[in-house]
């Protein structure tokens, strides 16, 4: 017999709730979404931005929950389970998953590549163990302990991807989940508009070596200037054992001779004496770098590299990140490779750079880009400062979206900007009227922009079933 996720005694046991009308003896998943419940649900009621989930508990009991966690005071009825605050009872789930967990537990943060990380490193694990893994970008005061709190008494492994806009939001993180490894993918120009430099990002990321259980071991990139203030930060929180990667000489886990084609990458890793041939399914030195830091914590989690190589072989790009399409007739198809996630300076160099292996199918290669969001005073300078790497991507033309891309418009030939618009809704019946079957599109911008509604316009026109 299957083991439930929790018993209701022991949801009373870890958050000192009361039950009210639950019939069920055990739930076997948790949600935060009336919408999307899975078999035997736990509706947690916690209250967002924009909606209050006390506001759908009735809703969710009626589309197959067992029972609701709901605050004190937030209305009765039968299958509640009250405490007196329901994202606190959820982080007391969450607890009490990890105190009787005895996997193998992972944190991941850093300002790009976290969510690519966390899916390549899934990947090793499952080769290994039943593995337990953050979904989508889960990654906030919420997303965290929902995800713990999901995670199965009998995983073997457990990844945990942590993110933040200012300081002081991942220690909390960190010190519930409690990570025997810690990874920092990298320090770059992202939320500069709440932290103010580079150096504060590094000392908010450093703060996953906070929750690091003793004698765990935090693993960082090397490839960037404020690899001292992570040093010090790691000194400071009593890690013991930190270990780097990247492209840097001398770093424990080097990448040397990288290659990049249109949808592969290769490289070889050295570690000690050993060599490693890394290959990839997408294309990207920052791929590469990601995927070196799973296989660098699968040697730490005691996986030899003939099972984690082979897993990596099979990574390719997630959706909004990198993932491609060819949409169309078989002798001309339209390529469309979404990046429409998220954007830094880093990332969007990263894309571009990646965008400059790839062909058009029989066309022109065109651009769009968005801009990236948090980046406060610095944003006109950091969007102007695209110009040299868009000239370079090979672009045929380039569409912009956003205010802030104005600065990058000024910065381009007039012949290569095909428009500029404020918004995606603006952007969108011009960008799609533009293109033709043979070319190839690369979308990029921080995910604020709601660049997905031009790729799934594009997949709409574009599309041949």
């Amino acid at each position: 017999m299957t083991r439930p996720l929790f018993t209701l005694d022991a949801i009373l046991q870890a958050t000192g709730g009361r039950a009210e009308g639950v019939d069920a003896e055990a739930i076997n998943s948790i949600s935060i979404d009336s919408r999307e419940l899975g078999p035997d649900a736990l509706f947690v009621a916690i209250k967002g931005d924009r909606f209050d989930g006390h506001d759908f508990v009735e809703a969710a009991l009626a589309n197959g929950a067992v029972a609701a966690l709901v605050s004190e005071g937030r209305g009765s009825g039968p299958g509640r389970i009250v405490v007196p605050d329901a994202l606190g009872g959820l982080r007391d789930l969450a607890r009490a998953a990890r105190e009787r967990s005895r996997a193998f537990i992972v944190g991941i943060t850093g300002s790009v590549g976290k969510t690519t990380t966390k899916e390549a490193l899934r990947l090793v694990f499952e080769a290994a163990g039943e593995t337990h893994a953050s979904i989508k970008s889960f990654n906030n005061h919420w997303g965290v302990p929902l995800m713990l709190a999901r995670m199965p008494e009998t995983a073997q492994f457990g990844i945990f991807e942590m993110g933040m806009n200012a300081p002081d939001e991942i220690r909390p993180l960190s010190q519930l989940v409690r990570p025997h490894v810690a990874v920092i993918t990298s320090i770059a120009p992202a939320h500069l508009e709440r932290l103010g430099s580079l150096e504060n990002i590094a000392r908010a990321k450093a703060e996953i070596f906070e929750g690091l259980e003793s004698g765990g071991t935090a693993i960082v990139n090397a490839d960037h200037a404020q690899i001292g203030a992570l040093f010090d930060a790691a000194a400071t929180a009593g890690v013991s054992n930190l270990l780097t990667f990247g492209f840097s000489r001398g770093t424990d886990w080097q990448l040397i001779d990288p290659q990049t084609a249109a949808d592969r990458s290769f490289a070889i890793v050295l570690h000690g004496d050993e060599r490693h041939e890394l290959a990839l399914r997408v294309s990207g030195r920052h791929m590469l770098s990601n995927a070196t830091a799973a296989l660098a914590v699968a040697h730490l989690a005691g996986i030899e590299p003939s099972i984690a190589l082979p897993a990596l072989a099979g990574f390719a790009a997630q959706p909004g990140r990198g993932q491609r399409k060819a949409l169309g007739p078989k002798d001309k198809k339209l390529l469309l490779i979404d990046e429409s996630y998220n954007a830094n300076t880093a990332s969007m160099v990263a894309a571009l750079e990646v965008f400059a292996a790839i062909e058009a199918p029989g066309g022109r290669k065109v651009a769009v880009l968005g801009d990236m969001l948090e980046l406060g005073r610095e944003a006109e300078a950091q969007h102007a400062g695209l110009s040299e790497a868009v000239r370079m991507s090979g672009a045929d033309k380039v569409h912009l979206v956003g205010r802030n891309m104005a600065a990058l418009a000024a910065a381009l030939p007039a012949d290569l900007l095909a428009s500029y618009s404020q918004n995606a809704e603006e952007a969108e019946d011009v960008i799609v009227a533009d293109l033709a079957y043979g070319d190839a599109i690369m979308i990029k911008g921080s995910n604020g922009v709601g660049l997905a509604r031009i790729v799934n316009a594009i997949i709409a026109r574009f599309e041949q079933s």
